[in-house]
């Protein structure tokens, strides 16, 4: 069964940073690609980063792109988010899912597991 445990959220102010991670079991991190989804107030999820499970060469959203970075450690089985720079439009629930890429876009590709809180602050 595989399973996945988000954690390192928190409550900042805006500008600050936060580092979360992902870790993974019953299941490689480097089988296929991990992501990163924000879950918004209004339940929508969104694509924040993917790392490939190919060549692990990351994938951002546009609206972080340059403010976070995705890494995987393959031997502790994680897969971590480093957020720079947050912003109020951060907020939201962070999930971890492997993903499937399809149309340019990616989608999670498993059960969404508790995820872990991100509160931003102006």
């Amino acid at each position: 069964q595989v399973s996945r445990v988000e954690s390192g959220g928190g409550q900042v102010q805006a500008g600050e940073s936060l580092k979360l991670s992902c870790a993974v079991s019953g299941r490689s991190v480097g089988d296929s690609a991990v992501g990163w989804f924000r879950q918004a107030p209004e339940n929508r999820h969104s694509f924040v980063a993917v790392i490939s499970g190919v060549d692990g060469s990351p994938t951002y959203g546009v609206s972080v792109k340059g403010r976070f970075s995705i890494s995987r450690d393959s031997a502790k089985n994680t897969v971590d988010l480093q957020m720079n720079n947050l912003q109020p439009e951060d907020t939201g629930v962070y999930h971890c899912n492997f993903a499937r890429r399809a149309n340019n876009r990616w989608f999670p590709d498993g059960q969404w597991g508790r995820g872990t809180r991100v509160t931003v602050s102006s």
